[in-house]
């Protein structure tokens, strides 16, 4: 971190803009993925007929490399794609540089809403979708009430999310 720039918490409006540029991010990962695992199977990836069928490792492997980008690109330099326009860095409660274990429990912390799709067999995936979005708008209000404005995710990893610049 630059020690002549302040550095302030980020609002709520802030991060969430960011986390939408890193959704666009997200979207060319899973893309480029998926075009790599159709390659390499020889387009047999996905099986059609009158089931659909996926390769067992595939979701585990978008999953991965997902938790990979975010993970590595705050261990790199606290910033994701997103926040950098934003300039947004994410650093350790004291200030420092976030530690492996910090960014892997916040990233797990974050991710947890998603498990809230394994209701789509039996309510539907609307219901699981709504479910879901509900889950992530309840992780980011802790945030809208604490001082450093840091969300569930940050709260559980000793991170924090500041404006800088």
């Amino acid at each position: 971190m630059d020690p002549t720039h302040a550095s302030v918490p980020c609002p709520l409006w802030r991060r969430l803009t960011a986390l939408v540029y890193d959704l666009l991010a997200v979207m060319a990962i899973v893309m480029v993925v998926g075009l790599l695992c159709q390659l390499a199977t020889g387009g047999r990836l996905i099986a059609t007929g009158p089931h659909t069928t996926i390769a067992w490792w595939y979701q585990p492997l978008q999953g991965l490399v997902v938790a990979a980008y975010f993970a590595l690109s705050w261990l790199r330099g606290g910033q994701t794609l997103g926040m950098r326009p934003w300039h947004i860095r994410l650093v350790a409660a004291d200030g420092g540089k976030v530690m492996p274990g910090q960014a892997l429990r916040r990233l797990i912390v974050a991710a947890l809403p998603l498990l809230l799709l394994e209701l789509a067999p039996w309510l539907g995936l609307q219901v699981a979708l709504w479910a879901m979005a509900i889950g992530w708008a309840l992780w980011f209000a802790p945030a809208l009430l604490d001082p450093r404005r840091r969300a569930l995710h940050d709260l559980a990893a000793g991170t924090e999310l500041q404006q800088f610049g």
